[in-house]
């Protein structure tokens, strides 16, 4: 199995297109990875997926843990078997999930302690065992358990969160390269060719976000990511906190933005020098009748689309806008039809997808800045509707 490798193949100022290769294939960067929670993206089948350029996908171990258990998946070979994807995949570690249920959960130095949204059952989720869990997925790469705030946090209590997800960082650390090098008895690797990527905290203060940097790079991790962005501060304010955190990150690893992501975002980040996005506005948006589309947002379901047999963007080559209508989407939104999620989601998809192949290219011609202008200056030619 091929090992886990990142290099940057072109640069234009702070943007960077680059080739991460894993087991299960190359991903040319910056990349999107639409989220299939459970081991499938809501509303779309593997094969769309793969037809509009999808290249990896993010699943998430707080939920395949729960349902239907990580050692069912690992007896069945992976989690790429079980699910039929051949491609990349990156498993968060489920800290965001077991943070934001709030009164199911208690957090100590030990790890977090919470009860199952299904059925209110007990659990301890802790470094370790965020690692195991990720280890019998096997997916391509794994993410530490860390410890995420919601905007805004006081200084100290910042500071206190950062300093224990750097404590867990190395925890887990730790226990991935003991079950590598070892094994453990109960634990089944599934892809020895598995990354673990190391997450930066510190909320919107620059000094802890570069001490945790600091930090989390002396351990030592395959990639890195950017956590605790786009929780309730404001736009301005994370795009500022993000460039003083890629600054200091390092520059021959890939760096990922966890769950920030509207189209404008993921122009911004790459002019900050991030290769790696997710988010579930594409797929969320989708399926409550909201399309991004080249001159801003439109919500299917407004009456003015009824009779409107213009795609629902003439710049777009996706199926949904090669073949449809703005009226026949809305008729199908209204009507309560599945297929209004599955084409509203597959166009949402393919727009996210071919942003980032046009600023992969902008970046290869140096030309991002000039793309990254027009950009904006298309989504601002029509209004929220």
């Amino acid at each position: 199995m091929a090992p886990f490798t990142f290099r940057v193949t072109h640069r234009d100022g702070c943007a960077r297109r680059g080739i991460l290769t894993t087991a299960h294939g190359e991903v040319e960067t910056p990349a999107f990875m639409p989220v299939g929670t459970q081991g499938a993206v809501k509303g779309i089948t593997h094969r769309d997926l793969e037809s509009i350029g999808a290249a990896l996908l993010l699943s998430n171990t707080y939920h395949l843990y729960l349902r239907p258990g990580d050692d069912l998946i690992a007896r069945r070979g992976g989690l790429h078997r079980f699910i039929g994807w051949s491609k990349p995949i990156l498993t968060d570690s489920g800290g965001y999930q077991v943070f934001s249920l709030a009164a199911r959960r208690t957090i100590d130095e030990q790890g977090v302690h919470f009860c199952s949204h299904l059925d209110g059952s007990g659990h301890l989720l802790t470094p370790e065992r965020a690692t195991d869990i990720q280890i019998q997925l096997g997916s391509d790469m794994a993410m530490v358990l860390d410890e995420c705030l919601a905007h805004p946090a006081e200084p100290a209590e910042a500071r206190r969160s950062m300093e224990r997800t750097i404590r867990w960082a190395r925890r887990a650390r730790d226990r991935f390269l003991a079950v590598a090098d070892r094994g453990t008895a109960g634990v089944t690797v599934t892809n020895p060719s598995q990354a673990q990527f190391g997450i930066v905290q510190g909320s919107t203060f620059p000094e802890l976000r570069r001490e945790s940097v600091e930090a989390t790079v002396e351990i030592g991790f395959e990639g890195y990511a950017v956590g605790g962005m786009s929780v309730g501060e404001p736009v301005d304010l994370m795009y500022d906190v993000l460039s003083s955190t890629t600054g200091s990150m390092p520059d021959a690893h890939v760096r990922y933005l966890m769950g920030a992501g509207t189209p404008a975002d993921l122009v911004e980040a790459v002019a900050r020098g991030v290769d790696l996005f997710d988010c579930v506005l594409p797929t969320r948006n989708a399926r409550n009748g909201q399309l991004f589309t080249s001159a801003g947002r439109i919500n299917i379901k407004n009456a003015r689309y009824a009779e409107d047999d213009r795609p629902p963007d003439p710049a777009c080559g996706c199926y949904t806008c090669r073949t449809f209508s703005r009226a026949y989407l809305r008729h199908l939104f209204m009507a309560g039809e599945i297929n209004a999620a599955t084409l509203n989601t597959l166009h949402n998809l393919y727009f996210y997808l071919d942003t980032l192949r046009r600023i992969r290219e902008s970046v290869v011609f140096g030309r991002f800045e000039p793309f990254r202008l027009a950009f904006h200056q298309s989504l601002s030619g029509q209004p929220f509707e």
